[in-house]
């Protein structure tokens, strides 16, 4: 089964991965940008030099996914994979920063990841004020840097995503405690 966690930046979805792990060890954890070496790699580029194109910036996540897909989640498809982020926030931060096609951005990213969606999507959705503290807490970059206003709404923009690709998923309130979001992780991926 191929899950993805998604969510703005400091929503939490790292710290319920790595308490999955905990509970579940047999389960396969992974990110994009940054779940394979060429994702490594991509990811310096994305959130530290930056990309003057964005055309290029949404190819170079583009070429990430295809990779982590072939490396990541196709060679275990016998087993939980669960990756911090994947096409949702691509199509999400694409829309918000350059204002492409959603219909053109869906395709590139089916033909990514040869035509394969994940199985569960598990959006992680916060507020404003939280948003504020936590981002208050750690130094931005380069995404994070384009402000709030802008992190909310690639935050609508998942929600729609979703939405509208009828993918089963759970909208999990990131400002309720770590504990309750867990159990409620649980109980929805049956782990």
């Amino acid at each position: 089964m191929y899950i993805l966690f998604e969510g703005i930046d400091t929503c939490g979805k790292s710290t319920q991965i790595a308490l999955l792990k905990e509970t579940h060890p047999e389960i396969v954890v992974t990110k994009e940008p940054g779940g394979t070496p060429f994702g490594v790699k991509a990811r310096e580029i994305l959130l530290n030099e930056g990309l003057r194109s964005e055309r290029a910036e949404i190819l170079l996540f583009l070429a990430d996914r295809a990779e982590h897909y072939e490396c990541i989640v196709k060679s275990n498809r016998d087993r939980v994979v669960v990756s911090d982020r994947g096409f949702v926030s691509g199509i999400a931060y694409a829309m918000a920063h350059g204002g492409y096609d959603f219909d053109e951005l869906v395709r590139l990213n089916r033909f990514a990841l040869e035509g394969n969606f994940p199985d569960r999507i598990v959006l992680f959705l916060t507020d404003e004020a939280t948003l504020r503290e936590r981002l208050g807490q750690k130094a931005a970059d380069g995404i994070e840097a384009r402000g709030i206003a802008y992190l909310l709404d690639v935050q609508a923009r998942m929600r729609d995503i979703v939405t509208r690709l009828e993918i089963p998923h759970l909208f999990v309130d990131a400002t309720d405690t770590i504990e309750n979001i867990h159990k409620a992780l649980l109980r929805y991926l049956k782990l």
